[in-house]
């Protein structure tokens, strides 16, 4: 495979790319300079109305380039890998550095560390996959939809791409990765609605039957839905919604500069969660969406964020990390950065208990499949608001007895972790808005409700 710029998914080539506009860099005046190289394909086949409508791919490649003179930061990027689009980035770079003001507590970019690519990172199944492979996985979802009279809408898209940091420290990172997302939405008649996903590094692995029948199965069931009052419920999260609890955890909280801006709830030893939860970041688990290092050339370590409920460890990059005396722990992003470090491949370790038992321990309350809209309302207490989506029932006896119109809520997340009583064995890789989590569904002893919606 290779891409318009001649460079592809070749993480060696990306490396000489980003290597040379190092040195570029350098003989321009850089006393530190760091390129950030990303090369790669992506192909996506789009369904709506149970069919397909439309098939795209495109070669894509990203040069980002830090010029550091003295503790003056310029930040420029460009699609262009030829000799003039290479030297007019670090011009422009340079230009930027001597236009900005002096950043009193830089702390330098991170020296040379050894990095190894993960070969569990690729795919060979993703990176050659066909556009009848896509069709055939839209074909499947659509089949499973007509089957039980809705329609299917969604998407199946595939990745690969190559990741190159050089910087003038020495550091010098390379690899090749790969990721596969099918998702869909079904929709049936009387409000009915259902969704279902999943992700893979591995597109051949994505069973579009199943996840088919599960969007379609549960649109069917979710026709008719009825309107229940507002308040406290004990809850089934499936985990679709699961996925949601740790991304906004991972974007409010475990941010080595959250923490340093006093907007974060984490304190060592602080406890917040169950001692049922137990959430990680392992950028080298293969159940997720695996990466060896950041975009920073520095390897992921993995954090255990909250140890059975309780803050451990916090996500840095190296300017949080030589603010705080502590070494980067891989999860830097690319420059400019004014968000921080992050957790980018969150992992919560299983329970015991199937999804019939989760629901079987509820006397009255409700089955989530995801939430909707979701927006912070206070960092520090991680309240959130939003609604749920695409599949929300009531749970009576310890059975599932009908759907129910959709709710708004407003619910600090970590009350809601702090509720959970129960985890299921089975997990699912889902991509969030900050990467790929390994997330289990889970009950929780309540929930809180605020509002209904208009409509189903």
């Amino acid at each position: 495979m290779s891409g318009r710029d001649g460079i592809g998914a070749d993480p060696a080539l990306a490396l000489r790319l980003a290597e040379e506009v190092v040195r570029m860099s350098e003989a321009a005046g850089a006393t530190e300079a760091e390129a950030l190289v990303v090369s790669g394909e992506s192909s996506l086949t789009r369904f709506a109305n149970s069919e397909i409508h439309q098939n795209v791919s495109s070669a894509e490649i990203l040069v980002n380039l830090r010029f550091v003179r003295g503790r003056r930061v310029g930040v420029a990027s460009t699609g262009r890998t030829d000799g003039e689009g290479v030297r007019a980035l670090v011009e422009r770079a340079a230009a930027i550095s001597a236009n900005v003001g002096e950043l009193e507590d830089w702390a330098g970019l991170p020296g040379a560390d050894g990095v190894e690519p993960l070969d569990i990172a690729w795919s060979d199944g993703t990176a050659n996959a066909s556009p009848e492979l896509r069709a055939d996985g839209a074909k499947a979802v659509i089949a499973a939809a007509d089957a039980v009279g809705v329609t299917a809408f969604g998407s199946f898209s595939t990745d690969a791409e190559a990741i190159a940091v050089a910087n003038s420290k020495g550091i010098r990172a390379a690899e090749r990765r790969t990721t596969s997302q099918l998702l869909t939405v079904a929709m049936g008649p009387d409000d009915g609605t259902g969704y279902a996903e999943e992700c893979s590094i591995d597109a051949t692995t994505i069973d579009a039957t199943t996840i088919g029948r599960e969007s379609a199965e549960r649109a069917r069931a979710s026709a008719n839905p009825v309107s229940i009052d507002p308040g406290d419920y004990p809850v089934v999260l499936h985990h679709y919604a699961v996925v949601d609890l740790l991304d906004m955890l991972g974007y409010l909280g475990f941010s080595a500069l959250a923490v340093q801006e006093d907007r974060s709830f984490w304190e060592a030893g602080r406890r917040v969660g169950s001692p049922l939860v137990t959430i990680t970041d392992d950028g080298r688990d293969s159940a997720g969406l695996p990466m060896g290092f950041d975009a920073e050339g520095v390897p992921k370590q993995r954090l255990a964020l909250l140890d059975a409920g309780v803050c451990r460890d916090l996500a840095y990059d190296q300017q949080t990390g030589a603010r705080a005396g502590h070494p980067s722990t891989g999860h830097g992003l690319p420059a400019p950065n004014p968000y921080g470090p992050f957790p980018t491949n969150m992992v919560m370790n299983a329970g015991g208990a199937s999804m019939e038992e989760l629901v079987g321990g509820i006397d009255r309350g409700l089955l989530v499949t995801r939430f909707h809209y979701t927006n912070p309302v206070h960092s520090k207490k991680v309240l959130i608001t939003g609604m749920t989506r695409d599949g929300t029932f009531l749970v009576e006896g310890g059975r599932i007895v009908g759907p129910v119109r959709n709710l708004r809520f407003t619910m600090s997340y970590l009350d809601a972790l702090a509720n959970v009583e129960a985890v299921s064995r089975d997990r699912r890789c889902i991509r969030g808005f900050l990467g790929g989590s390994v997330v289990p569904a889970l009950r929780l002893s309540s929930f809180s409700f605020t509002g209904a919606t208009a409509a189903g």
